[in-house]
């Protein structure tokens, strides 16, 4: 991290003389993660921006990355197929909207299908 950089994430106090002064960082991504009744996802095809190629994904998810990597991994295996997840998606390679769907029906996380 370059020295410019390093104090970012510092939140309210730029300066202090006090020696046992803490500081406040905003660390983005430890987001609580709700539970499994409470999310709302939603399923969805998408083609745009892809060089034609056909995408599943799943939006809406509310909690830290890791938990969100966990959930895209679980739905790579069950598909048998590639994907990512990044910014709050999860991105599946292919269309598998209606599988995807019953995996997280079955896992009981409150998901709607979209388009």
């Amino acid at each position: 991290m370059s020295k410019r950089n390093k104090h970012k994430n510092r939140e309210g106090v730029v300066y202090s003389t006090n020696p046992d002064f803490n500081y406040f960082e905003n660390i983005p991504g430890l987001q609580e993660t709700l539970s499994n009744e409470q999310q709302n996802l939603i399923v969805r095809i998408d083609r745009k921006q892809r060089g034609g190629k056909t995408v599943t994904l799943v939006e809406g998810f509310k909690g830290s990355p890791d938990d969100l990597k966990e959930l895209g991994k679980m739905i790579k295996t069950k598909c048998g197929v590639g994907g990512s997840q990044k910014d709050g998606e999860i991105i599946i390679q292919g269309d598998f909207k209606e599988k995807i769907y019953q995996i997280l029906l079955q896992n009981r996380y409150k998901v709607k299908k979209s388009g």
